[in-house]
């Protein structure tokens, strides 16, 4: 166990390292169809390598990385599946849990959003998945005291999610100049 050590501390910080920035987009994705099925190979093709990780084989990102600091950062906006597009979740349902990660009291669009129980860490948890893609989102725990209207924290990877601002945030973003103006 004292050689693996050194190899699971190096693997861990490989995954801090290849952690990217939750993706950001100006405009409302494309409602996806009813169920989105693909191959290993197609999801592989288009997520990226730390996306399919948590998405398809259910992993973690680490608490308070930086997508989780991008995360308390944003405003208004309405929060949708990394893989598919399917909306999740809205920051009006976004609270700061202090866990160092993503945290949700309710989803914004419940029928994109399914549990099932997992038994990865050897005791049962509810799983939080898209329930168009059924890629991973992360956990939903209930009874912890927080006052929130349904005392429940969706704990959800951050890059497993894609942000668009509210319009009325974007409209309050100066237009790029263009070379009309500059003149």
């Amino acid at each position: 166990m004292k050689r693996l050590w050194p190899l699971m501390l190096a693997l861990s910080l490989s995954a801090c390292a290849d952690q990217t920035a939750m993706e950001t987009d100006d405009k409302k994705p494309e409602t996806p169809p009813a169920v989105v099925k693909k191959t290993d190979a197609e999801w592989k093709k288009e997520l990226t390598p730390e996306q399919y990780r948590i998405l398809r084989q259910a992993g973690t990102e680490p608490a308070n990385g930086p997508v989780y600091q991008q995360f308390k950062k944003q405003g208004g906006g309405t929060y949708y599946c990394a893989g598919c597009d399917a909306e999740l979740f809205s920051s009006k349902e976004k609270f700061d849990s202090h866990c160092g990660w993503p945290s949700f009291y309710d989803p914004a669009n419940a029928k994109n959003v399914k549990t099932s129980v997992d038994y990865h860490i050897g005791v049962p948890r509810t799983e939080v998945l898209c329930a168009v893609c059924d890629g991973h989102l992360g956990h939903v725990f209930t009874g912890e005291g927080f006052d929130t209207p349904t005392d429940k924290r969706y704990c959800i990877n951050g890059i497993a999610l894609k942000f668009v601002p509210f319009e009325e945030e974007k409209a309050d973003k100066p237009a790029p100049e263009t070379e009309e103006k500059k003149s």
